[in-house]
């Protein structure tokens, strides 16, 4: 089997609206994905919007967002390197590549949701029949793709991201440029979840979801599930 090539976008957007705090990707959401794709023998590129170095949100950091993955990636010079050195998302071509994956955190909020280069990009992946995947904030970035038709692409599709209760239990729900669950179920999509802070994954087709940080291996196993077949 030939490698599998797999291009990871991150955020590039550091700062938590107004509140004077600082966000990024959650390292988790990076970390496993990254691990369980590599481990598989897949080819992972990191790319983000202004290139360079992608920021991590601070409380990713924290003791108790720690996981058997996070604790790899922080022992881990060359995968820090990759963030430190990501590529320029315009850069990116579809064609190079056999998926891609999006992990959250609050940055993609403001920097993917509406970014003209990412939603062509992922647009080129669906028209190829190529998987596109995402967890918990990350979903964002499938908010105003449209298929052939010009209909949004996850009208009528089964689909999942942080939910309205998780957003409220982290104290961000007048911080966050929108609530993603809501934005989800405007665009039509049928929304799924369950409990908060509960591993949940969705697949419909060729797109995969991811629920919350904890969700991120989930959302990987079924992409290098869907990219075997």
């Amino acid at each position: 089997m030939s490698t599998k090539k797999i291009l990871v976008v991150l955020t590039s957007h550091s700062d938590l609206g107004d509140s004077g705090h600082k966000t990024g990707f959650w390292v988790e959401e990076f970390a496993a994905p990254y691990y369980a794709f590599i481990d598989a023998g897949a080819e992972v590129t990191v790319a983000t919007p202004k290139g360079g170095q992608a920021p991590i949100d601070p409380n990713s950091a924290a003791p108790d967002a720690q996981t058997d993955a996070t604790r790899r990636f922080y022992d881990d010079q060359a995968a820090q390197d990759v963030i430190t050195h990501t590529l320029k998302l315009s850069d990116m071509k579809q064609d190079d590549f056999d998926a891609i994956f999006y992990p959250g955190g609050h940055g993609p909020l403001w920097d993917l949701t509406d970014n003209s280069e990412s939603i062509a990009l992922i647009e080129s992946f669906i028209a190829a029949n190529k998987p596109i995947s995402s967890v918990c904030h990350a979903p964002s970035a499938f908010l105003n793709i449209r298929d052939a038709n010009g209909e949004y692409f996850i009208k009528g599709k089964t689909v999942t991201g942080f939910t309205n209760s998780e957003e409220a239990a982290v104290q961000l729900t007048d911080v966050v440029p929108f609530l993603l669950e809501d934005e989800m179920k405007k665009r039509g999509a049928d929304y799924k979840n369950t409990a908060d802070w509960t591993p949940f994954a969705v697949q419909d087709g060729l797109m995969i979801t991811g629920q919350n940080p904890a969700s991120s291996e989930l959302v990987a196993e079924k992409l290098l599930a869907q990219l075997a077949k």
